[in-house]
């Protein structure tokens, strides 16, 4: 596949999200909820009031640095509503962002999220459907993260950007992601920091996290019940054969839902607490497994 080696590397050094209008917050019904997750790894988190911990002492764990994949647009939106006009079972979703060290929400950052509709299309690449990028299969992978490729359209649906609060929370409202060959149901998120908030957008700073989040088999299998769902051909991949999920739960991207099973069509909210390292960087382009354990895209 070829790579575009002047893609501006998600431009740490200077990055710039373009403003939209103001949307207002949908926040998805949900019933009756019932609150579940199995959190395969995961350890109970202790809040650790005032001062930097001591050495040796963690409060919570850094989460998992996951490749960017190839469909990252770098100037997507800010706003809270990225649904637009897609059809798909109502999805709050709602990540708090701490510093791992210190367990302090990390306050003023730039949260991106993307992913696929229903059918397993990303806005900006609705050419290549729901198959992997060309030349590429689950059984010939990249040699790395950088996977980047060029937008083919202008579409930006279930894209977009938010600032971290002063609990370092941001609140999105989209739509359950559907599948595509290859992968599990995920959504995308990058966390920069030390940039700087202007009229035009977010500039400069740095990409500390990059990650992918994702969703209990049980929602899934609910979920796919549902029209557009339902009228998917591609075959599903479970979440134990995801090859970039690391099965370390919260820590790995594992969201927690809160739904009513027998209603799943009136929405779900989803929520995670992100681990990070504000001053390190990691945009996602990362080496990955030999081709036998390697992700796909």
């Amino acid at each position: 596949m070829t790579q575009d080696g002047a893609r501006h590397k998600r431009n740490t050094s200077r990055r710039q999200v373009l403003v939209a209008g103001g949307a207002a917050i949908a926040v998805a019904g949900t019933g009756g909820v019932l609150a579940t997750n199995a959190l395969a790894g995961e350890e109970t988190p202790v809040e650790v009031k005032g001062s930097k911990p001591s050495a040796g002492e963690t409060c919570y764990r850094l989460n998992t640095e996951a490749i960017e994949g190839p469909y990252y647009i770098d100037a997507d939106k800010i706003r809270t509503d990225v649904t637009e006009d897609k059809e798909g079972v109502p999805l709050t979703l709602v990540i708090k962002v701490i510093d791992a060290e210190t367990c302090k929400p990390v306050r003023n950052a730039a949260v991106d999220i993307w992913h696929c509709d229903a059918l397993g299309i990303y806005s900006g690449y609705e050419s290549m459907g729901s198959a992997l990028p060309p030349g590429m299969s689950p059984d010939n992978p990249p040699a790395s993260g950088d996977l980047h490729l060029e937008p083919t359209d202008n579409e930006r649906y279930l894209r977009g950007t938010l600032r971290t609060d002063h609990a370092g929370k941001v609140r999105f409202t989209s739509i359950f992601p559907g599948w595509y060959e290859g992968r599990a149901a995920h959504i995308h998120t990058k966390v920069h920091t030390d940039g700087t908030w202007t009229k035009g957008g977010y500039e400069g700073g740095r990409t500390c996290h990059t990650g992918q989040l994702y969703f209990e088999e049980k929602a899934v299998l609910a979920v796919a019940e549902v029209k557009p769902y339902s009228t998917s051909t591609v075959d599903r991949v479970t979440l134990t054969e995801d090859t970039v999920y690391d099965d370390s739960g919260a820590t790995g991207g594992l969201l927690t839902l809160r739904y009513d099973k027998k209603r799943i069509a009136k929405g779900v909210t989803a929520s995670i607490t992100v681990g990070v390292d504000p001053e390190a960087t990691n945009d996602g382009d990362i080496p990955l497994s030999p081709p036998s354990a390697s992700p796909s895209a």
